[in-house]
């Protein structure tokens, strides 16, 4: 008995140690996990809270993975932060029908007046288009960001199940997602240079909003404003490649803001090959982590 007591105390004390070797490992995935979730969702969601939720479920999957059963532990630790991650964000309440009509009327004027004009309609603008007081347009707004989500891959949104799937995804859509994530780097290395700073500031060096604005000479609701362009442009970007039916049709094919958008769809597809898309990813779609010294 106290030999068998012993043994198991060593066993305890040598998992624990696996345990921790593997969360120490693998803390730089839940970054990356919470940076993919940020660029689909409303501006005020809690980096922090996420940030939370994702290491707890990386501590639980180390303490709870059976490297018996032969999948690496990147690939099930993945499964396991990205689950706590929608369940963190469920616990809003982002899918009301109301809320979603406020933000495709909200969109659908925001759009025509970008194609329009070259540049984001300001509160008051959109006020007078809507013809309606600015308070009300800055409360459909605070309504859009608490209850609309956003996708970089493709959706135009809806439920969290649609961005981050639960089940575990067949070879042939492994390969396509692995794909989509190459041609969202492409997408990010075209942009203009403003927007490619605020986005990778943002959601890759997780820096504050101010310190991008101090560093472009803007206001921080200016910086808010280009995220909301880049993330838009993105998304046109990644379907000009993988989704082309989703593009919107320009108010004046042969106008500057066209000829932009075209311009811009060409550099995204000229980025890379298949394979420096898919270097991203390894064979099991999970993100590849860059070393540091």
């Amino acid at each position: 008995m106290v030999q068998e007591q012993a043994t198991q105390a060593v066993q305890s004390v040598r998992t624990a140690a696996e345990a921790e070797e593997l969360i120490v490992k693998h803390l730089p995935l839940v970054g990356h996990l919470v940076r993919e979730v940020l660029a689909r969702v409303p501006v005020h969601v809690r980096r922090e809270e996420l940030m939370s939720a994702g290491n707890l479920a990386l501590v639980a999957a180390a303490k709870s993975f059976d490297d018996s059963r032969g999948a690496p532990f990147a690939a099930f630790a993945v499964v396991r932060v990205r689950g706590a991650l929608m369940d963190e964000l469920r616990g809003q309440d982002w899918a009301s029908r109301s809320v979603r009509v406020k933000a495709r009327k909200m969109n659908a004027v925001q759009d025509e007046f970008v194609s329009k004009h070259g540049r984001t309609p300001t509160t008051a603008e959109i006020a007078g288009i809507m013809e309606v007081e600015t308070r009300e347009v800055t409360a459909v707004q605070d309504d859009v960001q608490r209850s609309a989500l956003l996708s970089l891959q493709g959706f135009t949104g809806g439920v969290l199940e649609e961005v981050v799937p639960e089940r575990q995804p067949g070879p042939e859509e492994t390969l396509l997602g692995r794909e989509r994530i190459g041609y969202l780097h492409s997408a990010i290395d075209a942009l203009p240079d403003r927007l490619r700073t605020v986005v990778r500031g943002y959601f890759f060096e997780e820096r504050p909003m101010a310190e991008i604005a101090e560093e472009l000479g803007v206001h921080e609701s200016r910086v808010s404003q280009l995220r909301a362009e880049a993330i838009a442009l993105l998304r046109d970007g990644l379907n000009s490649q993988l989704d082309p039916e989703r593009l919107p049709e320009p108010a004046r094919p042969d106008g500057c803001a066209a000829r932009r958008k075209a311009a811009y769809y060409a550099s995204v597809a000229a980025q890379g090959t298949m394979r420096s898309r898919l270097s991203h990813t390894s064979s099991l779609g999970v993100p590849v982590i860059a070393k540091t010294a």
